[in-house]
């Protein structure tokens, strides 16, 4: 059998890195970073009292990166640079709970409180027992698993007993630590709710309404969409949090109450409510609802009521369990709030994408702790749908308590006053023709000088996972169109420094800056480049799979209905809109323009994996339950060294890296004489890098 070394051996250990440091040197920079970042994350997400700004954290991180690329063995399953999330999933595997995820029983009344109540005293008898009141949290439900103080594993509740295995997707949160603080148990299984602040789904609304996207319904919604995700890098762009107030599966570590247990969650790092409430008895119960009614809009997450726990966990087997509910605790739900107000007007929007999106214009009025004075109307189908006219009494509420909606119209208060409402023939901004795609409900402004549009475009393009453009902020951005200086993308790389001075409250120092980073985009990787284009429903994610299966703008041009829908996770939809926009022979033209102007339009040498590629052309699959962390950990190493990883077994798979457990796929590896290689035989061969490749 010919061999060779498939893992090159270092020319030296003490070989220069970055800042000059030897691969020693390195790793002990490396682990002294890890624990400083760790005890950042803490201070920020645990205690809410950060030391330091966030310019010198990203510092750190960005050193502990620069380390951990240089040496790629001295990545840890637990670093804080794994919480930028790794490469998109295939799909996600099945999770067994060992310790059923149960759900709790509702209560909509006081009466059924006290009736909780009643049931737990005479179950208990003579035993006395205290409650715990934590806020209800509108997220999703999720397990994650320690072992040894590491997480190795997330789950979905699913339907309670197996769920979607979720690690890669909640390794990203960075409130959520991956090694808990202190000396922690052998095995410790913590449940709770990922949910998505209120502000950042407002942010994100906002954003899916530019890119031409229906807005999510409220933030659990969004929260399991992101969840579903099978790019765990789309996950952590989006600021999902978490907050843990039980227990599944556990080792040498049995808290004898729930508030013992909460203390002891927030001392390992973990994410807890801000605020829960011992109470000795039903009265103080009812005392502690009033208060968190009160203040319940000012957490930074939805909750829609309250979750009642019996304090003492050691009668928690003795109270026992229904079916699908255990008798030791109960869900209060508060009453949806409601409000009545006028509808004064409707007014259209214009959209990124040239959507356009009518908005209620309402008389201002309180709800649920804020002023509401506009709330969506979504699209003209849903108008009529409720009949809402111009005039209108209507009530309103918030769904998800963030996103105002008109519930229903007062038809009772009608006066024959009320005006129908008809969306526009054309622009509200532009003039310009207006109309509707197939299959879209929405009526979109065809121009592509309308200036709302071009506004909402060119803020999208400067953005942060766009072209990145110091300097290019909202108000310069008004200015250049309101001025008719800007009438398309390509025209910011015509803009002098001379004539940006003259803008107002510019200098020539804010010009020569914004010159310099006008400069700097024209160098951006190729995704960024294709998701500034504006693509419909192409957001970043979207951009970077295309640039992955395109070497070039003209390429992705050129392809077919057919070729784009066998992309993975490009379906009939999104294709018809890459080709729909391609088709235009206005597109085409900017797409020149840029490329005459020196913006990057096909994938560059620098866009591509850096260092060394000792797994280039091998392929690995991956099975069983990996000790050192999750399996897209190790995937993410293999994909580093430029090999890939596959989801099944077949004749042309190279390696199987085979965990505990391992069932159908080792059986198969056999059978075709697949080379299996233990986890330990992986990490040894990997760190010599002797491993010989199969014939």
């Amino acid at each position: 059998m010919s061999t060779q070394n498939l893992f090159r051996k270092e020319a030296t250990s003490a070989a220069a890195g970055p800042a000059g440091l030897t691969r020693v040197a390195a790793g002990r920079r490396a682990a002294a970073l890890r624990a400083e970042l760790a005890e950042h994350n803490r201070r920020y997400y645990i205690e809410a009292q950060p030391t330091i700004s966030d310019r010198a954290y990203d510092a750190l991180l960005a050193e502990l990166g620069a380390i951990e690329a240089a040496w790629p063995e001295l990545a840890t399953p637990d670093s804080p640079t794994q919480l930028v999330g790794g490469a998109p999933l295939k799909a996600f595997a099945t999770v067994t709970h060992r310790v059923p995820m149960i759900s709790l029983a509702n209560t909509y009344d006081r009466a059924e409180l006290r009736a909780f109540d009643q049931r737990v005293r005479k179950a208990l008898g003579a035993r006395s027992c205290g409650y715990v009141l934590e806020p209800k949290i509108d997220g999703v439900a999720v397990a994650v698993r320690y072992e040894e103080g590491i997480m190795t594993q997330a789950a979905s509740r699913g339907d309670g007993r197996q769920g979607d295995d979720l690690t890669a997707n909640l390794r990203t949160l960075r409130d959520l630590p991956l090694r808990l603080a202190g000396p922690p148990p052998p095995l410790l299984e913590v449940r709770g709710e990922v949910f998505l602040p209120r502000a950042a789904f407002a942010r994100l609304n906002v954003q899916r309404q530019d890119d031409g996207l229906e807005p999510f319904a409220n933030p659990r919604n969004a929260a399991a969409g992101s969840l579903k995700q099978l790019d765990p890098r789309e996950v952590a762009r989006r600021p999902l949090a978490i907050i843990l107030y039980a227990l599944g599966e556990t080792e040498g570590f049995a808290p004898a109450t729930q508030v013992a247990l909460l203390e002891a969650l927030k001392a390992f790092g973990l994410p807890i409510a801000p605020r829960y409430w011992p109470c000795a008895d039903i009265s103080a119960l009812e005392a502690a609802l009033d208060e968190l009614d009160a203040i319940r809009h000012e957490f930074p997450f939805d909750t829609d009521g309250a979750v009642i726990k019996v304090n003492e966990r050691d009668w928690y087997p003795l109270l026992g369990a229904t079916a699908k509910s255990p008798r030791w605790a109960v869900a209060f739900k508060f009453e949806p709030e409601r409000a009545e107000t006028r509808l004064n007007a409707i007014t259209v929007q214009v959209g990124r994408t040239g959507v356009l999106t009518p908005v209620a214009e309402l008389e201002p009025v309180l709800l649920s702790g804020s002023t509401v004075r506009r709330a969506t109307l979504h699209n003209e189908a849903e108008i009529q749908r409720k009949d809402i006219r111009i005039g209108d009494r209507v009530r309103i509420e918030k769904a998800g308590e963030v996103i105002p909606a008109v519930v229903e119209v007062v038809t009772a208060a009608r006066t024959g006053a009320e005006q129908v409402f008809q969306m526009p023939t054309s622009c509200p901004e532009c003039g310009g023709p207006v109309a509707r795609r197939a299959d879209e409900v929405a009526l979109r402004c065809e121009s592509l000088q309308c200036p709302a549009q071009l506004k909402r475009w060119l803020r999208h393009a400067a953005g942060r996972q766009a072209l990145d453009i110091e300097g290019l902020g909202e108000s310069v951005i008004e200015q250049l169109v309101d001025q008719g200086w800007v009438r398309g993308l390509a025209d910011i790389y015509e803009l002098t420094a001379e004539r940006l001075a003259t803008l107002d409250r510019f200098g020539e120092t804010s010009a020569a800056n914004l010159v310099a980073g006008i400069a700097a985009s024209r160098g951006q990787a190729f995704w960024r480049t294709l998701h500034a284009l504006g693509i419909p429903q192409v957001g970043a994610t979207s951009a970077q799979l295309l640039a992955r299966h395109f070497g070039s703008l003209d390429e992705l041009a050129a392809a077919d209905q057919e070729t784009l829908e066998q992309i993975p996770q490009v379906g009939p939809t999104l294709a018809t809109a890459i080709r729909a926009f391609f088709a235009d022979p206005r597109r085409q033209e900017l797409i020149a323009r840029l490329r005459a102007a020196g913006v990057t339009t096909r994938q560059q040498e620098t866009d591509r994996p850096r260092g060394p590629q000792p797994l280039a052309g091998l392929t690995f699959v991956l099975t069983g339950t990996l000790a050192g962390g999750p399996r897209e950990y190790f995937a993410e190493r293999i994909r580093a060294a430029g090999g890939q990883v596959s989801s099944s077994v077949s004749a042309k798979t190279d390696y199987l890296l085979a965990g505990e457990n391992a069932g159908s796929k080792l059986a198969k590896a056999r059978k075709l004489n697949v080379p299996v290689l233990t986890e330990a035989e992986f990490l040894d061969r990997i760190q010599d890098q002797s491993v010989p490749t199969p014939e």
